[in-house]
């Protein structure tokens, strides 16, 4: 009787031992991939010439900043001029214009992985598509005629092959199947959008948009949005920005909104269904709008680059371009800035480790 007893009680124990180690497994949370995880990554171009450029990571809620990361973590200078990051499962590729390279990373750890530094002139900013990376080049920029997007196979990273693109590719985005290019022009000043086919790496069609078109989003519905700065007014042809709403299944222009003479709006973005752009101030279209707004949301900014993302408003100030410059938020439902942080010099570009 007491030998079953015994094994009665240690049968028991053994199922409860099992039933809390299951509730234990259940709570348990994913161990951290990295460092980086979770939060911001600012691209810091730095002085130009001076190989100073930074990457600059900040958590959700600015209690942790944290500059030169790449630097911090390898032991080594990033390069000259920072102009970008695309990012492809694991990892991140820091596009290093001046120093004609891109830089890989593991995102969460951004220990080094690999340096691209052959096949490149100019890079300037990436996308992934069918599992391959697409770079904007510059080449030469007082050579018209010598601009390309760059092929990556990321297996190997290592440029596959290369695309003969207009003058001026400045800015570059992906759906499922296209790739759209936007030329803003090099010295001279551009106006289309080069589609490419990825399963071709073939320019299929150019889409004409208003002049100097410097920022493209792709809304809900699909359709891709176009703003356009239009020529500056340091030139003597000075004309005003447009926004052009592209059809993506037949690449055709939809609509057109115009701005007023002298307007050179820029830095669109898209979050939920209202855009966001800069001109002067910070102003906000609902989709499907037919007419521009004439009052602003946010006053009193100077940025050099601004996001937005889940109703904050991300924007970067470079201030006297030789010192740190700063990334602040604002709550857009209030309008009000809810923090600010330190980065590196001339910051640039924005992104979320979420993304």
């Amino acid at each position: 009787m007491n030998l079953k007893k015994h094994l009665t009680i240690a049968l028991s124990l053994m199922v409860l031992s099992f039933s809390c180690s299951n509730d234990d497994d259940d709570n348990t949370q994913p161990e951290p991939k990295g460092t980086y995880e979770n939060g911001i990554f600012v691209v810091n171009q730095g002085n130009f010439g001076q190989g100073n450029g930074s990457v600059s990571f900040i958590s959700n809620d600015f209690s942790v900043s944290e500059n030169t990361i790449f630097s911090n973590v390898n032991k080594k200078p990033l390069g000259d001029t920072a102009q970008s990051m695309a990012f492809y499962g694991d990892f991140a590729y820091i596009v290093v214009n001046y120093s004609q390279k891109i830089e890989v990373v593991n995102r969460y750890t951004f220990e080094s992985v690999a340096t691209i530094d052959s096949g490149l002139d100019n890079p300037r900013y990436m996308t992934i598509s069918n599992g391959r990376g697409y770079v904007i080049n510059w080449g030469d920029c007082s050579n018209p005629s010598d601009d390309f997007v760059a092929v990556i196979n990321l297996e190997t990273n290592s440029v596959s092959a290369k695309i003969a693109v207009e003058e001026g590719p400045d800015q570059i985005i992906s759906n499922e199947n296209t790739i759209y290019v936007a030329h803003a022009g090099g010295y001279n000043q551009n106006n289309i959008v080069s589609v490419i086919d990825p399963n071709s790496n073939e320019i299929t069609t150019t889409i004409t948009v208003g002049d100097v078109p410097n920022s493209m989003v792709f809304d809900k519905q699909g359709l891709l949005y176009v703003l356009s700065g239009g020529i500056p007014d340091w030139k003597e042809n000075e004309t005003a920005g447009k926004l052009s709403i592209v059809n993506t299944v037949n690449n055709t222009i939809s609509s057109t909104l115009e701005f007023e003479e002298g307007q050179h709006p820029s830095y669109l973005s898209f979050d939920e269904s209202v855009y966001y752009y800069l001109n002067n101030e910070v102003f906000e279209l609902a989709v499907g709008s037919s007419k521009l707004p004439s009052t602003s949301k946010i006053k009193d900014v100077n940025f050099n680059y601004m996001t937005v993302n889940n109703g904050v408003l991300y924007g970067v100030d470079a201030g006297n371009y030789t010192s740190n410059g700063t990334l602040h938020s604002f709550d857009l439902t209030t309008n009000l800035e809810k923090n600010s942080t330190d980065v590196g010099f001339i910051p640039g570009a924005i992104y979320f480790t979420a993304q």
